[in-house]
């Protein structure tokens, strides 16, 4: 049922579309959409962010949904979901009841769920991926992959990071809250819920009292998590999108997603997950968690940058573009107030993003 809604969503805009299904090598089934185009035409992967799914990239509706125009500039357009959100709730042996199922962060996201996708539309396709386009969590898992699996990531001929998150020591999100506590995984774990994201009434009361102020379709806003973590911009919103924003999120995730990343913007770094000195030397043969390699990242890069944005500070991002081995092209949105969800959802990013994007597309920048 909801897998259908997804696909009539994109039908009803007048698009022909198809739902593949792809096995990660630690058995999870991940569904992806796609927006067929036409025979030889370019595949183009966009992976949604933090409780995102594919519905994220079809929201603003036909002509300004950054899905729909790649479809209209001619290309195969696949929407991605990452294991646990509402399109990839299955496992070839675990149940969404058993915690095993829930036992990931970002990290595996990044090297076995991507990879996964990505390798089966070039097998579909037999060639290489035009472009991978990521906003938010789906960066951080490109980054993981194209360091930690280089050899898959030069699958793609480039790639586009929309909010970029690395490294987060400059993060505003009030998941800073959450932060100095990162590593004490039982106390975080009774806060956000063990296994799912499911967040407990007194910390959405918490946080939700540091951003709203609100009226009654603001109250309806900040009692959606993604806003309450990412920030909200009254200025480009389109209120007329709730009823399509609350039916497909939040879309779902793990608890210890949540905590990887409060770990990341505690210590500063871009790494993989901290289980504590004991842990970590078994797993890891060291006490500290290995940074991520990023000298081993060689697609062309690409990053759109919001002035305002909580969770891709762009303090944070000068970081992650001094630490590539090839400097990427930086796109600094040209709109002072641009915040992180405004990449998704804003009323004026068709203009202020999907233009420059689809014209460095077509140019083949990088």
């Amino acid at each position: 049922m909801l897998l259908s809604l997804q696909l009539q969503l994109i039908r009803r805009a007048g698009y022909p579309a198809e739902a593949h299904v792809a096995l990660t090598d630690d058995g999870y089934l991940l569904t992806m959409h796609r927006i067929l185009g036409k025979p030889g035409s370019p595949a183009i992967l966009l992976q949604h962010g933090l409780l995102g799914s594919s519905a994220d990239w079809v929201t603003l509706g036909k002509g300004n949904a950054l899905a729909y125009l790649l479809a209209d500039h001619g290309y195969d357009v696949w929407l991605g979901n990452f294991r646990g959100n509402t399109y990839s709730r299955a496992h070839t042996s675990l149940s969404i009841e058993d915690s095993k199922f829930w036992d990931f962060s970002w990290h595996e996201s990044g090297i076995y769920d991507l990879p996964a996708m990505i390798t089966y539309i070039a097998r579909l396709k037999e060639n290489l991926l035009k472009a991978y386009i990521g906003f938010s969590m789906g960066t951080t898992c490109f980054y993981v992959m194209a360091s930690e699996r280089p050899q898959i990531a030069r699958l793609l001929q480039s790639s586009y990071m929309l909010a970029p998150v690395a490294f987060m020591k400059h993060v505003q999100s009030p998941l800073r809250y959450i932060a100095p506590f990162a590593n004490d995984y039982k106390l975080i774990s009774h806060l956000l819920g063990d296994g799912e994201f499911l967040p407990q009434n007194f910390v959405l009361k918490f946080l939700s009292k540091h951003l709203c102020y609100a009226d009654f379709l603001e109250e309806r806003i900040c009692a959606n998590w993604l806003f309450i973590l990412v920030g909200f911009d009254k200025t480009q919103f389109n209120y007329s999108l709730m009823p399509i924003i609350l039916n497909h999120t939040p879309a779902g995730t793990s608890a210890k997603t949540m905590v990887h990343y409060a770990q990341e913007i505690k210590s500063g770094y871009f790494r993989q997950f901290d289980y504590g000195k004991i842990e970590n030397m078994q797993r890891y043969n060291s006490t500290e968690p290995p940074s991520y390699n990023l000298t081993n990242i060689a697609t062309p890069n690409v990053l759109f940058c919001g002035p305002n944005d909580w969770f891709s500070n762009p303090l944070d991002v000068l970081e992650l573009t001094n630490q590539l081995p090839e400097k990427p092209v930086v796109y600094r949105v040209p709109y002072k107030k641009f915040d992180h969800i405004d990449f998704m959802w804003a009323t004026d990013a068709p203009k202020l993003v999907y233009k420059k994007l689809l014209s460095m597309l077509s140019e083949g920048a990088s």
